[in-house]
């Protein structure tokens, strides 16, 4: 396969970035969309030229650090798919493939396409946890949880905080993101102690990070690698109002 290449450069922060063009031939359409820019960063560090920037980590589909925007959609362009899990059989030879980073912003770019989501780690080290003594593993066992309950707990801690959500809604939301940390801790018993605490101060640091309200068009849930429901949006609406109501900050 022969692609051309319009991608992101910005040296820093401080620096205005711009499209460059690249063009690779001979491209396996095994290859994943990360090893392709592999193989464009070889050629570059051959010619002297400075390397494209680029966020991986696990390759699997897992850690949610490979947050690339192709061909204007979060992750490219097959759904429930992350970056790293993308192949090039998703494109066809002579394609020309437009990658930048997230936009939005309370993701400034760092460099090239990668941008700070530390954003993310501070709304989670604002609630996302439980502290209520719950004993040891085997003690948290003994706890009946039904199935459906436990499922839906699943569902929404499936949640690998990439970003896709921020990317692909056009107010730069994060409700799904915080939506499913608070959800996945407020549907279980040893969540409940501090459901309301956690919905207030959630919302609060997301705010306070810059990112948009809810444009409710539900491209988050559609951009989603994991597919999160936006039922726990709704979940969000309800745990964020109840806590408010009776909150000691109203």
């Amino acid at each position: 396969m022969n692609i051309a290449l319009k991608v992101w450069r910005q040296k820093n922060s401080q620096t205005p970035g711009k499209m460059v063009d690249y063009k690779l031939s001979d491209v396996s359409p095994d290859m994943s969309f990360l090893e392709m820019f592999d193989v464009l960063n070889e050629d570059l560090s051959h010619k002297g030229e400075e390397p494209v920037a680029f966020d991986h980590d696990c390759r699997e589909g897992i850690c949610g650090s490979c947050s690339m925007y192709i061909n204007g959609r979060p992750h490219g362009p097959q759904t429930g798919t992350t970056t790293c899990q993308l192949h090039m059989r998703s494109f066809n030879d002579g394609d020309t493939i437009v990658v930048e980073p997230w936009r939005a912003r309370a993701f400034p770019v760092i460099k090239d396409l990668v941008v700070d989501r530390d954003a993310f780690d501070r709304i989670v080290q604002a609630g996302g946890y439980v502290s209520v003594n719950t004993g040891s593993a085997p003690d948290a066992n003994e706890i009946l949880i039904p199935r459906e309950t436990a499922d839906e707990a699943m569902d929404a801690a499936q949640c690998i905080g990439c970003g896709a959500c921020v990317a692909a809604c056009k107010n730069a939301s994060a409700m799904l993101f915080v939506a499913a940390k608070v959800s996945h801790l407020a549907v279980l018993p040893q969540g409940q102690a501090e459901h309301q605490m956690r919905a207030e101060r959630m919302v609060a640091q997301m705010d306070a990070e810059g990112f948009g309200a809810c444009s409710f068009t539900g491209a988050c849930s559609v951009e989603c690698p994991k597919s999160i429901s936006l039922d726990h949006i709704a979940r969000l609406n309800r745990e964020y109002l109840g806590a408010k109501l009776t909150s000691n900050n109203a």
